[in-house]
């Protein structure tokens, strides 16, 4: 009966390790992107017993479970130290061309303020982006960050889409935009660097695949390819950041990467999941900030824990144009700019079912 019981689990990760690669747009299918490393943990685990149980069925166990083993490596290994870096380092003294940013993603529900603003403080980072911040949590950190981030969008939303920016630089032509659904906000700004450079910032958080939230991915997907599509298309110093309810290494962020021409610092560095915060074995990068060429990475870490169900993230990014070519920019074929075009078109003609 073990023998037999090993199998089918083996046979089943195998089959959840499949399932993303169909085109489809169902929450079941897509939320198999997000736990690639406990499926390949479980796979190990596996593996290492099939030889324990009888034959034909350790054979299964043992095929099943190294194949899933090998397919979700391949997706995992470009966010760990053992892949090459894809955004370069930053070389000392470039301090007026730097932006640190803080990524916080607050729980609408949590009232624990005073641990981010005491983070912030700290940290001293020049944008601070916060998401799911209502009107209580505008209060706070309005009355905290005001005198020394003067600059400022608020969208203070109840239904866990708000979003705020605060700012020690000063923003060029802050807007806030509904790109895809009526009640998901997005910030668009250009940001003030001391060296007197402007770069731009897109702060996004789309509606997750997932149940009580959307059946589909499809209203994510869009709003992702529609801000990766203006970038390819009016190229320039840009950053996005934000909780974008998916993965670094799943179909949709990856398509994200080659339409945009947009480059992941944690590639080569780590995954710094961000959730879920209370359950160490069930965690994902889920909080993300991506880069055009122009960029450098001079640090990026992990924020302690802020009462919410994320880490916050603290990121320092240089702007350095003379490095460009350094890098080695993703590109999207001609076959993946239709894809994205199609689900854009998609995205905004269909409604979601409430």
């Amino acid at each position: 009966m073990l023998s037999i019981l090993l199998a089918v689990v083996a046979i089943a990760l195998l089959a959840t390790t499949l399932l993303p690669r169909l085109p489809l747009t169902w929450w079941v299918v897509r939320i198999c992107e997000f736990p690639r490393l406990q499926f390949a943990a479980l796979a190990a685990l596996v593996a290492g017993l099939a030889p324990l149980t009888a034959a034909p069925w350790s054979w299964w166990s043992l095929g099943a479970s190294l194949a899933t083993l090998g397919l979700q490596a391949s997706r995992i290994l470009p966010w760990t130290p053992l892949w090459p870096r894809q955004v370069k380092r930053t070389e000392p003294g470039q301090e007026p061309r730097c932006l640190t940013l803080l990524i916080a993603n607050v729980l609408t529900s949590n009232r624990h303020a005073e641990t981010l603003i005491g983070l912030i403080h700290e940290h001293r980072p020049d944008l601070v982006l916060t998401l799911e911040s209502d009107a209580w949590w505008q209060a706070q950190l309005d009355e905290a960050l005001n005198e020394d981030w003067p600059h400022a969008v608020r969208v203070p939303l109840d239904n866990l889409y708000g979003m705020h920016l605060y700012s020690r630089r000063r923003l060029v032509d802050p807007d806030v935009q509904w790109l895809i659904q009526p009640d998901i906000p997005s910030i668009h700004t250009g940001v003030t660097l001391e060296s007197g450079d402007v770069i731009r910032l897109h702060a996004l958080h789309p509606r997750p695949p997932a149940p009580g939230e959307s059946e589909e991915s499809l209203w994510r997907d869009a709003e992702l390819l529609l801000v990766g599509k203006a970038i390819h298309e009016h190229p320039e110093p840009t950053l996005v950041a934000g909780d974008l309810n998916d993965v670094a290494w799943s179909r949709t962020t990856r398509l994200f990467c080659r339409v945009s021409d947009m480059l992941d610092p944690r590639r080569g560095r780590g995954m710094f999941s961000t959730f879920h915060a209370r359950y160490p074995l069930l965690r994902w990068p889920l909080d993300h900030v991506f880069v055009s060429e122009h960029f450098t990475l001079k640090a990026m870490r992990r924020l302690p824990h802020i009462g919410s169900d994320h880490f916050p993230m603290l990121a320092t990014l240089c702007y350095r144009p003379a490095r460009a070519d350094e890098h080695e920019t993703p590109e999207a074929d001609g076959k993946e700019h239709q894809d994205a075009r199609e689900t854009i078109h998609e995205g905004r003609e269909r409604e979601q079912k409430p």
